[in-house]
């Protein structure tokens, strides 16, 4: 039931699980990270020898566990596996993954709790969030299997930004995927998606193809197809609370 004229406006331009999908993924990926180089994150990774880059790949991939390098970059999918194993091996010296893994979400729910607290319709957020989450198949996303399984806080602003970090990972996971179904290399996909930071994971710039263009734009489609049974789950209520609780985030971590 749409509650307000901002809300009906959304369902107006909302019509498909599709276009809900499309509407929610450019907003879930920001804010899904918005906490992994925030000067907070930064600062307590600091407190336990880590610079911001290796917090972040000692966080982000702890949720794999103690593994050797090619897993988190198999997982991770974009960065050249040389600079994964350079940040991988020497952020392990100084802290356990799966312990890195839990400060560092610890970092996105203090964040949250700052910033948040004072936005309307967190719950409803958070329900839709978790609608979707709780339809999302596994198999085969290995990096948001791994967050998935952490524990989910209680309250809300926290919740809410835990599990939009979740969903984007199942998107990113899902992208993965798709990116190696439609016989695209992870490198060419990553310079399409990202042309400025080609260098900054490690790369040097590929000669890219019309048809590397055309794979990557199918790849986005299959991606839809892996998640849109979950994203179908959400009734239209839930629909509207997701969008109108990302632009409230988003405004509020702007």
């Amino acid at each position: 039931m749409v509650r307000d004229p901002q809300r009906a406006r959304m369902v107006a331009a909302v019509t498909t699980t599709r276009e809900f999908m499309r509407a929610a993924a450019g907003p879930i990926g920001a804010l899904g990270s918005s906490f992994y180089f925030a000067p907070s994150t930064v600062a307590v990774g600091k407190e336990h020898g880590l610079d911001g880059f290796r917090f972040y790949f000692l966080g982000r991939g702890g949720v794999l566990g103690d593994v050797e390098s090619q897993v988190v970059a198999s997982a991770f999918g974009y960065f050249q596996p040389a600079l994964v194993e350079k940040m991988w091996t020497s952020a392990k010296e100084k802290m356990a993954p799966r312990e890195a893994a839990r400060l560092y979400l610890r970092c996105g729910h203090e964040l949250a709790r700052e910033k948040l607290s004072a936005i309307d319709g967190l719950d409803e957020l958070g329900a839709a969030a978790a609608t979707i989450n709780d339809a999302i198949e596994p198999a085969g996303l290995a990096l948001y299997a791994g967050i998935d399984a952490e524990p989910v806080p209680g309250d809300a602003p926290a919740r809410a930004l835990h599990l939009i970090t979740v969903l984007r990972e199942a998107r990113g996971s899902a992208h993965l995927l798709a990116v190696r179904a439609a016989g695209l290399s992870a490198r060419a996909a990553h310079q399409l998606k990202r042309p400025e930071d080609v260098k900054t994971f490690g790369w040097e710039d590929l000669e890219l193809t019309d048809d590397d263009r055309a794979k990557h734009e199918r790849a986005e489609e299959i991606t839809d197809d892996i998640l849109e049974p979950a994203f179908a789950a959400v009734d239209e209520f839930g629909r509207t609370a997701l969008l109108a609780g990302l632009r409230r985030i988003g405004a509020a971590l702007s």
